[in-house]
């Protein structure tokens, strides 16, 4: 009988084409691969970032800032570059050439282009159906029909990242909103930004590029014009929407905190961006440029530019960094 049913079992295992080992060699085989996945996931946010080489270089002799104490900062973005407005010394680089989508950085230069015109600012500008979003489906408290003033169109597209303003404003640029990009990438050459390229004036598309060390000649050049240092660091503001009150902020919490002092900023996210952030601000009482792209996690970008400030404060007291 014994023998009997363990003929029985051997020919259901033949049947199956399968043994006991093997189907223990598969199920480890899966695991295996499942661990394997994860693994790459967590390493890899995706296919951008692989191509991205995690690299410091940094140069800060000219201010005495510890090496040592920057590779313990630990920063989150993918491109980082801190630079000294006045002497343009590179206090601190990570992957400073890298090639990234901005997202709305991109409004520092439709401003400047919009103020190189010289246009009117009290000019009335109405938002229409070619200034709604149909690339990521945003929204916008700025219905069509919406009239504001070019100067406070402006206004929102720098504290608070108004992409309808955005773009209405590069609508009403002399020529369209063609001639107005074309604007946008000459000003690009002009300033000697070689890896910068733009196709819209919000910043919606992946296609605006630029790199960490050419958004710092942007960030300088931006700097330069009044109202931009003055519309992208107010802190909030109430605008006259349909005739009804509408209060807007600033899409940097840090304009409004007593431990910065910050001449211009601009904040940015699409999905291809990651967050990122620019800044002009006052290190130690020197005018200093930061540039974050591609941070990911909510806060990680002002996480980095608090530990950036941290480390240069403590640096050059010659203190060990808080990273």
């Amino acid at each position: 009988m014994k023998r009997a049913l363990l003929m029985l079992l051997a020919a259901a295992i033949v049947g199956t084409g399968a043994t006991p080992t093997d189907a223990e060699a598969a199920t480890k085989k899966k695991a295996v691969a499942k661990k394997a996945v994860a693994a790459n996931k967590k390493v890899q946010r995706s296919a951008k970032q692989a191509r991205v080489k995690q690299t410091f270089g940094v140069k800060s002799a000219h201010r005495g800032l510890s090496l040592d104490d920057a590779r313990h900062l630990a920063l989150q973005s993918s491109g980082v570059l801190v630079q000294d407005q006045t002497t343009g010394a590179i206090l601190f680089e990570k992957n400073p050439d890298v090639v990234l989508p901005i997202a709305s950085i991109t409004k520092l230069m439709t401003a400047m282009v919009v103020l190189d015109a010289k246009p009117d600012l009290s000019e009335t500008l109405v938002i229409g159906e070619e200034d709604v979003d149909i690339l990521k489906g945003t929204r916008s408290r700025l219905k069509v029909g919406t009239h504001l003033a070019r100067e406070e169109m402006l206004r929102l597209a720098l504290m608070s990242s108004e992409n309808r303003a955005a773009a209405a404003l590069s609508r009403h640029y002399p020529g369209g909103r063609e001639a107005f990009v074309a604007a946008m990438n000459q000003k690009a050459q002009a300033l000697g930004l070689a890896d910068t390229r733009f196709q819209d004036p919000t910043g919606l598309t992946a296609a605006n590029v630029s790199s960490p060390r050419d958004l710092a000649k942007m960030v300088d050049a931006a700097h330069q014009y009044p109202l931009i240092r003055e519309y992208s660091t107010t802190s909030e503001g109430e605008f006259s929407i349909a005739g009804r009150p509408q209060h807007f902020r600033n899409t940097n919490t840090l304009v409004k905190s007593p431990t910065w002092e910050i001449g211009l900023s601009k904040t940015g996210y699409i999905s291809e961006a990651g967050k990122c952030l620019v800044m002009q601000a006052w290190l130690n009482n020197k005018p200093t440029i930061i540039v974050l792209l591609d941070s990911w996690g909510k806060m990680t970008r002002i996480g980095d530019a608090n530990r950036i400030k941290r480390w240069v404060e403590s640096a050059s007291l010659g203190r060990p960094s808080a990273g």
